[in-house]
């Protein structure tokens, strides 16, 4: 996803980007699916 940090994680706080999934305290990742879905919103492809 071709955003800042600071951008992607404004728009979790804001709801408008899928909410991540922490593994461990180190690690954070998003559901696949759930981005796919998010860029297909934006009118990506």
């Amino acid at each position: 996803v071709p955003i800042s940090k600071s951008t992607l994680w404004r728009q979790v706080r804001a709801r408008s980007f899928p909410s991540p999934v922490k593994l461990s305290a180190g690690i954070t990742a998003w559901r696949a699916e759930d981005v796919r879905r998010w860029i297909s919103e934006q009118g990506g492809s």
